[in-house]
């Protein structure tokens, strides 16, 4: 297949790299974890955090990530029990730390596309999430910036505006919470191990890490060419309105092919970013960051839809503001449709490409 071929100019091709070639990936990847965990108290992160500890744990989950995804990719050439009691607990460190995240930017997304759906010239209104504030702020926000919505439109806003920013809060005092227990400390000490003795099997020395950095492009290119590639290349994807009405409130059954495309995309980037050593290759990177932006609006758009979805399903809401979150939520699977396209393109652009 074409998406398999190796690129000469790739981190897959050229001179073997080996275990200890992932060995000091390792290292590298432990020690910015410490680094940022030394940054994030030092900084501190209170009820309304700062910038300063947000950037901390957004570089504590970077590299959580690629620790884990050095792990799986790579286990046959570590030890496999310490892999498999480390990757759960990096995993819940990073998906714990990117929920206030997640929660903020999806209410800034929203409300920003409720402003674009209303014709509203006007900014959205700073809410508590975008403020940093524990409480919404959305009854006190100046007239003028929601003065060109609608009723519907600003109630629906106020209603994703309180449920949200409520998330948030609660995500920000989980995350307090897990960095100050006594199980990210146990990770803590692991990742300090790590960064001076990585758990290497006897012969992983000289083992050449190309065959499994290959296999983790492979299960990439079969979880790729499973997609539905010539319906997101069409304008309109009838198949999505199936089971639109349905009271069921699982994620669109449409969206876990995607999803799991992402992961597999992230662990194919990472596994690069070891075989080509600590300098790493920042054109490797490039070549795929358009499909990896594509996939990132794809699962943004689906989670902010799912969440117009729930809030219209809050008893006793008037049915203008149903009607506003239901237009919402419609206009956030035409995005979801949309990165299905933008990625469609790239990627076909990409297995195209002379190698």
């Amino acid at each position: 297949m074409a998406q398999r071929h190796l690129d000469p100019t790739s981190p897959l091709a050229g001179p073997a790299p080996t275990g200890d070639t992932l060995a000091g990936y390792l290292r590298a990847q432990a020690t910015e974890f410490l680094r940022a965990l030394r940054l994030h108290r030092e900084t501190g992160a209170g009820a309304n955090g700062s910038e300063g500890s947000a950037e901390a744990a957004r570089a504590l989950r970077r590299s959580a990530r690629r620790v884990s995804a050095g792990l799986h990719t790579f286990q046959s050439l570590l030890d496999t029990d310490w892999c498999e009691a480390m990757r759960p607990e990096l995993a819940w460190v990073s998906g714990t730390l990117a929920m206030e995240h997640a929660y903020t930017a999806r209410l800034e997304r929203l409300l920003t596309a409720l402003h674009r759906l209303s014709g509203s010239t006007a900014r959205p209104a700073q809410t508590g999430a975008r403020a940093g504030a524990t409480a919404p702020a959305e009854a006190g926000a100046p007239a003028q910036e929601r003065g060109d919505l609608t009723v519907g439109a600003a109630k629906a806003g106020a209603l994703l505006d309180r449920q949200l920013t409520l998330a948030r809060t609660r995500a920000h005092s989980t995350a307090l919470q897990a960095l100050g227990s006594s199980r990210f400390h146990a990770v803590a000490d692991k990742v300090a191990v790590l960064a001076s003795e990585v758990p290497l099997t006897r012969t992983a020395g000289g083992t050449d890490l190309r065959p499994l950095a290959t296999a983790a492009q492979d299960r990439l290119a079969d979880a790729v060419a499973a997609l539905p590639l010539v319906t997101a290349g069409n304008p309109y994807n009838a198949a999505a309105l199936v089971h639109g009405l349905s009271p069921d409130t699982v994620p669109h059954p449409q969206d876990a092919p995607w999803h799991q495309v992402r992961l597999l995309l992230r662990l194919h980037r990472y596994a690069r970013e070891a075989v080509s050593g600590p300098q790493g290759n920042a054109v490797v990177d490039l070549r795929l960051l358009s499909a990896g932006q594509a996939l990132n609006r794809h699962r943004d758009a689906s989670e902010a839809g799912a969440a117009a979805a729930q809030a219209a399903r809050t008893p006793r809401i008037a049915p203008a503001t149903a009607y506003a979150l239901g237009v919402l939520h419609a206009d956030q699977r035409h995005e979801v449709e949309a990165a299905r396209f933008a990625f469609q393109q790239c990627w076909q652009t990409e297995v195209v490409s002379p190698g």
